[in-house]
């Protein structure tokens, strides 16, 4: 029995010590980190612009890697379909510029197409100057385009065919919102370009007509030569419109 006690007392010795410094910690931690918040929450009502930012960087970073489709649809309603051409860098202001002055369209909208299309070349691996020529050659840029055959929007998506990758975004009307339309139909670009064993002229005549066609028309090669020309526009060549 004295055996037993001698044994007891070090031990609930430890144990009281040991809890007591955990919780020292927790509770120095938890501090530590109730401050670190509630500076920061001071730091963003006084700076209300870094909040803004953080918020932009934050959703751009989610958005690139298409987190929030899944549970949280995109409002395009809400979302500004123009960028200042300031806010982009100058390779890609003068491509939107550019393509302003070809199109006969603003450059603001466009300038948000631009920036897009370089986001999703990240994901889908294609040339961000590919999917803006596929976009001149398909629709000139007019997001309301729609084709006897029921091809609508920028990338003359077949919106029947290609419903259900619109349903993230809201619905199959959302192929006429420039942003929607674009990222559906750079997915069914790459999709096709992978089905066509990675050649981008064999996808893009599967994208244009699929199994059934057998002469182009030469679409592919004005879609790469749009591509060309953009490549140089954002390379700093003069290239002229006509």
């Amino acid at each position: 029995m004295t055996l037993h006690c001698t044994w007891c007392f070090p031990i609930r010795t430890f144990l009281r010590d040991t809890a007591r410094g955990l919780f020292i910690v927790t509770h120095s931690g938890l501090a530590m980190v109730g401050l670190s918040a509630a500076a920061l929450v001071v730091a963003l009502w006084w700076q209300p612009d870094w909040l803004n930012q953080a918020e932009g960087t934050l959703f751009d970073w989610l958005r690139e890697r298409q987190v929030l489709l899944s549970w949280l649809p995109e409002n395009t309603a809400e979302r500004a379909t123009a960028v200042d051409l300031k806010d982009l860098p100058k390779s890609q202001a003068a491509v939107a510029e550019w393509l302003g002055r070809k199109y006969k369209v603003a450059p603001e909208p466009l300038a948000a197409l631009v920036a897009e299309s370089h986001v999703l070349s990240k994901k889908t691996k294609l040339p961000p100057h590919l999917i803006l020529a596929v976009m001149a050659i398909e629709s000139n840029f007019h997001p309301y385009v729609q084709s006897q055959a029921g091809a609508q929007g920028l990338m003359q998506v077949m919106t029947g065919i290609h419903a259900q990758r619109y349903e993230a975004y809201g619905g199959k009307l959302a192929a006429f919102d420039p942003i929607s339309n674009l990222r559906v139909g750079a997915e069914v670009l790459a999709d096709f370009i992978k089905l066509r064993g990675g050649s981008i002229e064999e996808g893009l005549k599967f994208y244009l007509g699929g199994y059934e066609l057998s002469e182009d028309g030469g679409y592919v090669a004005k879609v790469l030569a749009e591509q060309s020309l953009l490549d140089q526009v954002a390379a700093g060549v003069n290239v002229p419109t006509q």
